[in-house]
């Protein structure tokens, strides 16, 4: 059997012990998914740790008792229940202030690192990414052992941690996209993007767990995880089928059931699949036909060519998805990273009981990705997808702010709630989509895009996931109502700038059968294209 270069070593020694047959592609798959998984639940778990220690960073310490073996030796530690400079009124802007430079760095960082991972070796370079994310880490949890107090060594940790860490989202949906074709895409991409929150919540618990007395371990124990997943996608992770041999995935393929039935004046009927790959042809009808991308024997094995920054941006629908993005990040970071605190000041219940209720919001966010993946995978339609769940996002926020405090049950349930509707939309963008336009038909299914499609995409939404989390930090001093109006109002923005690609998708899909209720509508049929709707 013919390996490729590229093959980890692992592999190498297990195509020597033993033969799959026809079972190589499925356990390649497998093998794909779970290793990615892995990848970035551990990367998302070294990220929640400081949400949850900023509240042993600044507290109330005349309600606390140093826990036992506090003070040790002849080194005395001062600040045993908060920590300098983190101990004065401006706590909050200044961890605002720690949480937007990581994600600055992670989004500046973001646009060159899609364009880096088209160019090298996927296996190492989300390896070595991953050790040193779990490096960084480790550092800022060695500060409680040191006794270091300087911001400017929180500030720099950050930056290196955010521009490092950036290494991960792209490689990681490259991956994916390389082995998984068109068909159920938003499902499985929906679920494998619990990932995301599997991390989030495993990041509490973990840290919850030593923030009360040692909040150094809170990021020391999820940093030698990341350490230790890298190793396991070294000696493993296949990122691409030629690596072992198998052919490409197939992105774009023919509906075989019709989705929409059209009926015109004449009598004829219609069947259409509407979706980001569709064009409607010269007779107002979506045709798949004029789009897909049928790749012969020569061109599954032809060098691929990685595209430009400004190729990429100019593929229909980058533009707009990125816009939709950027705030739906800013809503959804702002409770990653502020949640907890939010909890802790306003029902009392202290660092550690406000870690774990605070896993409500990311239980939410498993349900809304699969949901939202399901809807997209029957309608085809991702952006209605989007703007429906944004149009309840917004006073699912204004309820949860309202009432959120009334009981224990009543917070999580309003959590899950919030949680799914915030997002669903940022899940779908980040995976489904920006790998559907990752191998848009404009680019020849070119595979060397996703990276940089991906990239041009989360980069943009980390952007806003940089400024949300610092405007929290300072909104916050003022009143915690405030900053759900801030994020209510992101999300109405996300949702306008979706409007106009939703419209048009309905339309596209949909519009002719409406139009035809009118003797006149009928006229002129509907002659955009998904060109149009992209732009």
């Amino acid at each position: 059997m013919v390996i490729y270069r590229g093959a980890p070593i692992a592999i190498l020694l297990l195509q020597k012990c033993c033969s799959l047959g026809k079972y190589r592609r499925t356990v390649y798959q497998t093998s794909v998914l779970v290793l990615t998984f892995l990848a970035y639940t551990a990367l998302h778990m070294s990220r929640r740790p400081l949400a949850v220690v900023k509240n042993s960073l600044n507290q109330n310490c005349s309600r606390l008792t140093p826990p036992p073996g506090m003070i040790l030796n002849n080194s005395t530690i001062d600040n045993w229940c908060d920590w300098a400079p983190f101990d004065k009124k401006n706590a909050n802007r200044l961890l605002g202030l720690l949480d937007s430079v990581y994600v600055f760095s992670y989004a500046v960082c973001m646009f060159i690192s899609g364009m880096a991972a088209e160019r090298i070796d996927l296996r190492y370079y989300l390896s070595i990414g991953m050790l040193l994310s779990g490096l960084f880490t480790y550092l800022f949890g060695l500060a409680f052992y040191l006794n270091i107090h300087s911001l400017t060594f929180f500030i720099i940790v950050q930056i290196l941690g955010g521009g490092i860490q950036c290494t991960g989202w792209p490689g990681v949906v490259s991956c994916v996209g390389n082995w998984f074709g068109k068909a159920r895409r938003g499902l499985i991409f929906g679920i494998w993007n619990a990932h995301l929150y599997v991390g989030n919540i495993l990041g509490a618990y973990v840290a919850g767990h030593f923030v009360a007395y040692n909040w150094g371990l809170s990021f020391i124990i999820p940093g030698a995880i990341v350490g230790l997943v890298g190793f396991m996608l070294f000696l493993f992770l296949v990122p691409h089928p030629e690596n072992v041999d198998l052919d490409d995935a197939v992105h774009h393929i023919p509906p075989k059931k019709p989705q929409t039935d059209i009926f015109l004046p004449n009598g004829n009927e219609r069947h259409v699949k509407c979706d980001l790959m569709t064009s409607p042809g010269s007779n107002g009808f979506c045709e798949n036909s004029t789009l897909i991308a049928k790749s012969t024997e020569s061109e599954k094995h032809s060098t691929k060519k990685a595209i430009t920054f400004w190729d990429a941006l100019r593929i229909p629908g980058v533009i707009e998805f990125s816009l939709c993005l950027f705030f739906s990040k800013l809503v959804s970071y702002t409770f990653l990273f502020w949640l907890p605190r939010y909890l802790d000041s306003t029902t009392g219940l202290g660092s550690q009981s406000s870690a774990y209720l605070s896993i409500a919001f990311d239980v939410g966010g498993i349900l809304g990705g699969i949901i939202a993946g399901t809807i997209s995978d029957h309608t085809g339609a991702s952006a209605l997808t989007c703007v429906g769940f944004l149009v309840f996002a917004i006073p699912s926020l204004f309820i949860y702010q309202a009432y959120g405090n009334a009981s224990k049950i009543i917070n999580i349930i309003l959590q899950i709630i919030c949680g799914a509707l915030v997002n669903g939309p940022y899940a779908l963008i980040t995976t489904a989509v920006s790998t559907e336009l990752g191998t848009h038909p404009s680019i020849k299914s070119n595979s060397k895009a996703l990276s940089t499609v991906t990239a041009i995409i989360d980069g943009t939404g980390s952007v806003g996931a940089a400024v949300g989390p610092l405007l929290a930090g300072l909104v916050s001093e003022t009143s915690w109502s405030y900053v759900f109006y801030m994020m209510m109002l992101a999300d109405l923005c996300a949702l306008l700038s979706l409007i106009r690609t939703a419209i048009k998708e309905a339309r596209q899909c949909y519009g002719l059968h409406f139009r035809c209720i009118l003797p006149f509508s009928c006229c002129t049929p509907y002659e955009g294209t998904y060109q149009e709707i992209g732009r």
